[in-house]
């Protein structure tokens, strides 16, 4: 586990649920895959919410020189996806992650414990 891929999923996870992000999670899949270290997953309660928690995580991680490698799904905001390369951010309505169900997929990944982390 990479220590600074780590403190940015934690910062991640801050800047969601301030925005009130629904049911955040985070994954651990550096041992499953190449792809990335970590899946954080949220829900918006609607297409704007999806949009304005994208944007918010946009803009703080951009404040401290953090910068987004691509994302997809921002148009239609059912499904948006940030890469951070050893990061990737999913961001739902709730009807599409119960559709396409990433926990689920990803079951064998390690689920970061989050009550750990102190939101305030």
């Amino acid at each position: 586990m990479d220590k600074d891929s780590a403190e940015l999923t934690l910062k991640i996870l801050k800047i969601l649920d301030d925005k009130k992000a629904l049911e955040l999670k985070a994954l651990f899949v550096g041992e499953l895959t190449t792809v990335a270290d970590y899946f954080v997953i949220a829900s918006g309660t609607s297409t704007t919410h999806v949009k304005s928690l994208c944007d918010e995580v946009l803009e703080r991680l951009a404040e401290e020189g953090v910068t987004v490698n691509h994302i997809e799904g921002y148009n239609s905001a059912t499904w948006i996806l940030m890469d951070y390369g050893s990061i990737v951010v999913h961001i739902f309505t709730k009807d599409e992650r119960n559709f396409y169900s990433l926990e689920r997929l990803w079951g064998d990944a390690k689920e970061i414990a989050l009550d750990n982390v102190i939101f305030d």
